[in-house]
């Protein structure tokens, strides 16, 4: 008759946290925040050989060392805002919108040929088409993918992703179209004389009505999530599309819907930065804020609120980054590099955030 014996054996499992509380959910990421400040600051000493807080004292007089600077950090801070609302509706129903840069340069388009061609508009009527006009470019670029969701339950983030690509195609024959002088494969700043179809300024600043209409979007946004109907449906559709046609719920239309209101928030980001920032349109005009804003959206779990903080440091840090870059003389790409060791850290904490690692005992049989 044979003897079993038994031996204990410890495992490591990761195992989902069933809830966590917000308090310790942002005291992780401010630890986060901190390690990642630490080790871009050892990065930037390790090229520069400069002190970690020179560095640090450079990085907030780069972000805020000014009015203008400072005026600059908000204008940022406010457009990442719009973008990470506008992909609010989209992820909470699960539906993953990628394609955010792509609908930035729609709306951007429509802004800038109502602004080259619209000069004769009253400025009130021409403001306002802007902003319609470029919610509608980000709207149509949403379209397609919802459609096809909705209809073929094809891929939504290949879908989106890709109509980037040909937004940024798009962009690049309306520059050579509207190119000025002729020749020079660029568009400059559309109406620097004139300034028709730029946004007014407002509350004694050049970037006033930039806050103001962000402030809007984003309170109307909120409401929408939470109180009306629609809000109620993309919640239902983003837990179980099963249930959801079970409790009478067109799946199909709240795809089309919700992904039309998320470009179009998008796409009127466009018009807040073609018109309220740089007057021009070019291949870079959404400079990766769209990808940026998902980091935002997840990192805040879709609360506006969170969304704000997160995007201020983000832009803090970036803006920082630039001016060191300068100061000493680094290559442009060392502020990118910066924001991406904050990023990889900011990331990285959300698994501590949503998991948590088990040690489990295991008995083997021996015979």
């Amino acid at each position: 008759m044979s003897k079993i014996a038994r031996s204990n054996k410890k495992v490591i499992h990761m195992v989902k946290r069933s809830g966590i509380s917000p308090l310790k959910a942002w005291g992780i990421r401010l630890i986060a925040a901190v390690l990642g400040l630490i080790v871009a600051a050892f990065v930037i000493v390790g090229i520069t050989g400069v002190n970690p807080l020179k560095v640090y004292e450079g990085i907030i007089g780069g972000a805020v060392g000014s009015p203008r600077r400072i005026w600059v950090t908000v204008r940022e801070t406010v457009v990442l805002l719009l973008i990470a609302v506008g992909l609010m509706p989209a992820f909470k129903m699960r539906f993953w919108n990628l394609g955010a840069e792509g609908q930035i340069l729609a709306g951007g388009i429509a802004c800038s040929a109502l602004m080259i061609y619209g000069k004769s508009i009253p400025a009130p009527l021409l403001l306002f088409l802007i902003i319609v006009c470029s919610a509608l470019g980000g709207m149509i670029w949403g379209f397609l993918p919802g459609l096809f969701k909705a209809i073929f339950n094809t891929n939504e983030s290949l879908f989106t992703l890709m109509l980037n690509y040909v937004a940024m195609q798009l962009v690049t024959f309306f520059i050579v179209f509207w190119e000025n002088p002729s020749g020079s494969n660029s568009v400059g700043i559309i109406n620097p004389s004139g300034k028709e179809g730029w946004f007014p300024a407002l509350f004694g600043s050049d970037y006033g009505l930039n806050i103001l209409i962000v402030l809007i979007v984003t309170v109307v946004m909120t409401l929408y999530m939470k109180i009306t109907k629609h809000g109620y449906e993309i919640a239902v559709v983003g837990e179980s599309q099963n249930t959801a046609r079970y409790a009478g719920i067109n799946v199909g239309k709240v795809i089309i819907r919700t992904m039309l209101v998320s470009s179009a928030v998008c796409g009127l980001a466009g018009a807040v930065i073609v018109s309220g920032a740089s007057h021009t349109i070019s291949t870079s005009t959404a400079g990766g804020r769209g990808f940026t804003a998902i980091v935002v959206a997840w990192m805040a779990n879709l609360n506006p609120a969170g969304m704000l903080l997160v995007a201020a440091f983000l832009v803090f840090m970036q803006q920082g980054s630039i001016q060191i870059a300068s100061q000493y003389g680094l290559n442009e790409n060392a502020s990118d590099i910066i924001t991406g060791i904050l990023i990889f850290f900011l990331i990285g904490c959300e698994f501590f955030i949503r998991y948590h690692l088990k040690v489990v005992n295991t008995e083997d049989d021996k015979s």
